[in-house]
């Protein structure tokens, strides 16, 4: 299968990020890392509590998140280069009767085998435009691949290779709190599905794609909408024409940063905290509200702070500072733009003359743009090399034994979606796939670019 021009291949002379790791680990490298156990097999916290090392390893998991079973021994002894071999056998063999989609922020020894790299949304689209395959095996977390499950039909297997590739900002909205906010805003603004004289509802509700299939489906049990980063802005502007207020979840730095630039003032976006009643908030301040925030976050994009833009900008006059709209308010208004995954992408493949780009995003992706772009300075605003600790889980180890296993004519680890969620998920994805990008958060300096 001919991979799409999405895919973002690195520099056959840069280390990836993975062995860097492994080099600062064993005290090869100078850099440092947010932990060097993330030189060790994903396999090695299977068993663990947690989210395991990086990003989000001081974050709390759910009891019942799913955990991965026993790899076989053979693939986690394997050395690379057989792995990236037995990969490209399985694929070979398989032909069309499977497709691989990769996160832009997978590691590169599973970049290189995917048929389609992209954001969310991206992928989410790839995953409808493969109807002849019979498995999709999804290198990302586990609401990706419930996505690609919900969207593709119902004869293909979706895969996810590594059953513990969760997302910690996921899992910071459950369905029982999102159900239980729902019941608090009704007490304080009357019946949340019914219209005013204007055909306007109370509040229309909005998820972003890292949330689980039941909060999508509540989204669109209620007339809500999923959003990306590509697309916050334009489904937060078709929200409001349906209602005088936006219950968006789980992150609040992106519900923020979007409405934000959309002109809705801070003293008008309420945090909602599902441990405190009302959220924290008054009733009063919940009725004069615009948009009501859910207390979750990136804890990749937490990272990021003013303090690292303003070192950038001190080692580096005119550089050009591109963030995600996952970053706190702070760091969005102090960098030169912000935008999704494919935005800070198309950004840097459009600079038509030398630049240097500061970029606040996931380290794997910064590292590969930095490679496929050498005629630009590329570098990650953290120095610290702390890659997303789910997105890490997916290593070449479980997709040459996810594809072996279909290979021999198993599927192993598919992810399916319970009929009574998935139809109102559904709608809600088909809403967020009609509505397409129409802008950044920071569309004002997009195009300014500082040689």
């Amino acid at each position: 299968m001919t991979a799409t021009a999405l895919v973002l291949r690195p520099h056959p002379v840069d280390p990836s990020v993975d062995h860097e790791i492994q080099a600062i680990a064993a005290g090869a490298a100078s850099g440092s890392t947010c932990s060097t156990e993330l030189a060790a097999g994903p396999w090695s916290f299977d068993d663990a509590p947690g989210y395991g090392p990086g990003a989000s390893m001081g974050d709390v998991i759910p009891a019942g998140a799913p955990r991965q079973g026993d790899l076989p021994r053979a693939y986690r002894e394997a050395p690379e280069a057989e792995l990236h071999d037995r990969i490209r056998a399985a694929k070979s063999a398989l032909g069309d009767r499977v497709v691989v989609l990769g996160h832009f922020y997978q590691r590169d020894e599973v970049v290189q085998h995917a048929d389609h790299v992209g954001d969310s949304f991206q992928l989410a689209n790839a995953a409808k435009a493969h109807p002849e395959a019979e498995a999709i095996v999804f290198c990302g977390v586990h609401f990706m691949a419930e996505t690609a499950d919900l969207l593709s039909g119902p004869e293909q297997a979706v895969i996810l290779p590594n059953l513990a590739a969760g997302c910690s900002m996921a899992d910071m909205a459950d369905i029982d709190q999102v159900e239980e906010c729902w019941e608090q805003l009704e007490d304080v603004l009357g019946p949340l599905d019914d219209a005013d004289a204007d055909g306007r509802v109370p509040v229309v509700p909005v998820t972003y794609m890292n949330s689980s299939a039941a909060i999508k489906g509540f989204v669109g049990r209620h007339g809500g909408i999923v959003c990306t980063s590509s697309n916050a802005r334009t489904v937060l502007e078709r929200a409001f024409a349906r209602g005088r207020r936006v219950l968006f979840f789980p992150d609040q730095h992106l519900g923020r940063n979007t409405a934000k630039a959309m002109g809705v003032p801070l003293d008008r976006m309420p945090m909602w905290n599902p441990r405190k009643a009302l959220g924290g908030s008054t009733a009063d301040d919940l009725r004069d509200a615009q948009v009501v925030l859910w207390h979750g976050f990136c804890s990749v994009h937490r990272r990021f702070t003013v303090g690292q833009i303003d070192r950038a900008r001190a080692e580096h006059p005119g550089v050009r500072v591109v963030v995600h709209p996952e970053c706190p308010t702070e760091v969005v208004d102090a960098a030169d733009e912000a935008g999704s995954t494919d935005h800070i992408r198309r950004a840097i493949e459009a600079a038509t003359e030398p630049t240097t780009f500061a970029i606040g995003t996931e380290v794997n992706l910064v590292r590969r743009l930095a490679a496929l772009h050498p005629q630009h300075t590329i570098f990650c605003l953290d120095p610290v090399v702390c890659p997303c600790s789910t997105m890490y889980r997916i290593h070449p180890g479980y997709l040459a034994w996810v594809l072996e296993e279909l290979v021999a004519g198993r599927v192993v680890n598919r992810i399916a979606v319970d009929a009574d969620v998935a139809a109102p998920a559904r709608i809600a994805l088909e809403r967020m796939l009609a509505a397409k990008p129409g802008g950044t958060v920071r569309e004002d300096v997009r195009e300014d670019v500082r040689a």
